[in-house]
């Protein structure tokens, strides 16, 4: 297998080599500068491509396409049409024009669009994304595109993504003009998004209604082994959960998916996949069809992937870390220090540049990240809290002290270079410790934001990662454009922008109580769950950046708005009525019959004599009678909670209904059935416990 790595890597991608081979010259440069420079595709051109792409997929077997998009439900979509067109005698050709390649029309009335347009408004268009390479997945040709409405407001996750790189890309080029690089054309943020999973045996999640509908356990005890004596992370991995990687990896390095890393994580039956580094349109693709297939492979191993954040209660959950940073076109990575003065400088002003964005836009960085799925995870020992803040580490945050003090720096590295009339050493990767505990993180060359969900589309957190630091570099380019003197104004510039927004950094230990005292008294913002964050979307600050930089429109921002408000709803209330079915149907009963046969055995004892001992049955017949009439109170307050919900209409009231009273009735209910659980007899209680599902890959 390892010696076939090179050849199969890409081969189901349409990719720079196949058109380098297939298109003739001259298109084949146009496709460079249309990747490239984001230049529009004629219809000459787009002709000629489609019928080369055409052909390349039907020589693998492929007799369909589909324009492959990502709309607001977080997952991808797909309608398939196939190449064939009749041409008379009843016979056909396969055939694909450029029309077809460019722009399709799916039915757009089924997807979530935030009151954009009416049920009955049904069209839609996608249009072809030629920066991201099609491929072919299940012998269908799919083609990346952007999903938008007849009036032209986007209903996906790449449209935003795909205009906030282009904004980013606007005001990042103007610092680079201003350090007189006139070779640099293109600035990209580059993503490396790692992904958490568990994997667990399809026999007994087939046997948990929970997981079935949920992704997620809303009953379960404690198992008298979980994560404790940390003896499953990095450890070895067992042969069922190898060859289910050794099967992904292959199926990814097909997609041209630069799969790198895989090992066991924390949690029992918990892993992680991580990627290499690549442009943040692509490493979004990427990253969508990795969970796709996650799911899908893990099927044929008879195991079934969970990407909710908090399958179990009780351990780790799952996150997917998102490695954010940024690249030239010639190469160059403008979040490292570099080796002369001008990049000394330039390495500055783009890292003052997002220490201030995240400062000004916690608000939506939190925002990026939530969901109910997440807001189990977020500040459960296993990830971030939900305060934004920065970890820059010891030698960096030195550097900045000396910035913000006027004094001199004195780091370990003797080597100097003069930015001003500040010093900041050649920095290398690694020169600090690791804090898993910060929501973003300085790791080398590159940020790590770390509150993500593990099911969460990366579009999103990108799109507003790129776009608040856009704005920041604007005002700054603004500034500076107009400088007598750039030197001294960048470097008061930078200096000021530690001074005013250094309140953001933390480098110590975020999931400590004293963290939260004193982001308080920093003015931070502390926003717990979803239902708080959300209506931070609406900010007037929040829809000016967008909409300033073309990113949303204001429309398009109420329609995400109220998109993210409804999901919340949905997946409660959803989560209740399965708690609610499970509860009376299933263990209910079988509480029941295990205090029926706990009183028909006291009976049995005393019938062969009065002076036999029943105290243990007796006594667990009254705890467990007592539970019983308990969680039926919790039935009962559970679903007056749900109908009481229906009362209030749709929006954030109703959101705040499900936060305040229906997540903590659901809690209670879940508290009595799991203690109910701790005494009912193994072969009484309905569905597999927690340790037969953690445990369930041998």
């Amino acid at each position: 297998m390892e010696n076939k790595v090179p050849e199969l890597f890409g081969s189901m991608v349409f990719h720079e080599g196949v058109m380098k081979e297939r298109l003739p010259k001259s298109t084949y440069k146009t496709m460079c500068k249309v990747m490239q420079e984001g230049k529009r595709l004629d219809k000459e051109v787009a002709d000629i491509v489609a019928n080369a792409m055409k052909d390349w997929a039907v020589e693998k077997g492929t007799t369909h396409f589909t324009h492959w998009f990502q709309p607001m439900t977080g997952i991808t979509a797909e309608k398939h049409d196939s190449f064939i067109a009749p041409v008379g005698n009843g016979q056909v050709i396969m055939e694909f024009s450029g029309k077809e390649l460019i722009q399709g029309e799916p039915d757009a009335s089924s997807f979530p669009n935030g009151g954009l347009r009416a049920t009955f408004e049904a069209r839609g268009y996608t249009a072809w994304d030629p920066t991201s390479f099609a491929f072919i997945k299940d012998n269908t040709l799919c083609i990346p595109t952007a999903f938008y409405s007849y009036g032209g407001q986007a209903l996906d996750k790449k449209t935003p993504l795909l205009r906030s790189m282009e904004a980013f890309n606007k005001q990042a080029m103007r610092m680079i003009r201003l350090f007189g690089d006139t070779e640099t054309s293109r600035v990209n943020t580059t993503v490396g998004s790692e992904q958490e999973y568990f994997l667990i045996d399809k026999g007994v999640y087939l046997k948990r209604k929970d997981l079935v509908y949920c992704g997620r356990t809303l009953f379960g005890a404690k198992p008298p082994k979980g994560q404790e004596l940390d003896d499953h992370y990095f450890g070895i991995i067992k042969p069922r959960v190898k060859a289910f990687m050794a099967d992904l990896n292959e199926e990814l390095w097909k997609l041209g998916i630069l799969a790198k890393t895989e090992h066991n994580e924390v949690a029992p039956a918990q892993h992680e996949l991580a990627p290499i580094f690549t442009t943040v349109n692509i490493a979004c693709d990427h990253n969508q069809v990795t969970m796709e297939l996650m799911k899908k492979v893990a099927d044929k191993h008879n195991l079934v992937c969970l990407l909710h954040e908090k399958p179990f209660d009780g351990v780790n959950g799952s996150g997917k870390h998102n490695n954010w940073s940024i690249s030239t076109d010639r190469g160059a990575n403008l979040l490292e220090p570099g080796d002369s003065p001008a990049e000394n400088t330039r390495f500055l002003l783009f890292l003052v540049a997002l220490i201030k964005a995240v400062d000004e836009y916690q608000d939506m960085l939190r925002v990026a990240v939530a969901s109910a799925g997440n807001d189990h995870r977020l500040g459960a020992n296993e990830a971030p809290p939900a305060i934004v803040s920065m970890f820059v580490g010891e030698d960096l945050q030195a550097v900045l002290d000396s910035i913000e003090s006027g004094a001199e720096y004195a780091g370990k590295d003797r080597e100097m270079m003069k930015v001003g009339v500040h010093v900041l050493p050649r920095f290398f990767k690694d020169t600090t410790d690791r804090n898993r505990t910060s929501p973003f993180a300085f790791t080398g060359n590159k940020f790590e934001f770390r509150m993500l969900g593990s099911s969460v589309s990366i579009a999103c957190p990108n799109f507003i990662l790129n776009t608040i630091v856009a704005e920041e570099l604007s005002q700054f380019a603004d500034q500076l454009e107009v400088a007598k003197d750039f030197a001294t104004a960048a470097n008061e510039l930078i200096r000021k922008t530690v001074i005013e927004h250094n309140r953001i950094i933390f480098n110590g230990n975020n999931y400590s109580d004293e963290w939260v005292v004193e982001a308080e008294k920093r003015g931070l913002l502390n926003l717990k769950t979803t239902v708080d964050a959300l209506p931070y979307y609406l900010k007037e600050k929040n829809v000016t950046a967008f909409t300033k930089h073309g990113v949303l429109t204001k429309e398009e921002i109420h329609s995400r708005y109220e998109i993210l408000v409804e999901g919340y709803v949905k997946v409660v209330h959803i989560e209740a009525l399965t708690m609610l079915d499970l509860a009376k149907k299933s263990i209910l009963p079988a509480v029941s019959a295990y205090v029926k046969e706990l009183a028909e055995t006291v009976a049995l004892k005393r019938q062969v004599s009065t002076a036999m001992n029943c105290q243990s049955e007796e006594g667990l017949v009254m705890e467990l009678s007592d539970l019983s009439a308990e969680f039926v109170e919790k039935i009962k307050k559970l679903q007056d909670t749900l109908t009481k919900a229906k009362e209030i209409g749709d929006g954030q009231a109703e959101a705040e209904h499900y936060k305040n009273a229906v997540i903590p009735a659901m809690e209670e209910l879940r508290r009595v059935a799991d203690q109910m659980e701790e005494e009912v007899g193994e072969k009484y209680w309905p569905f597999p416990t927690y340790g037969e599902l953690l445990f369930s890959v041998l």
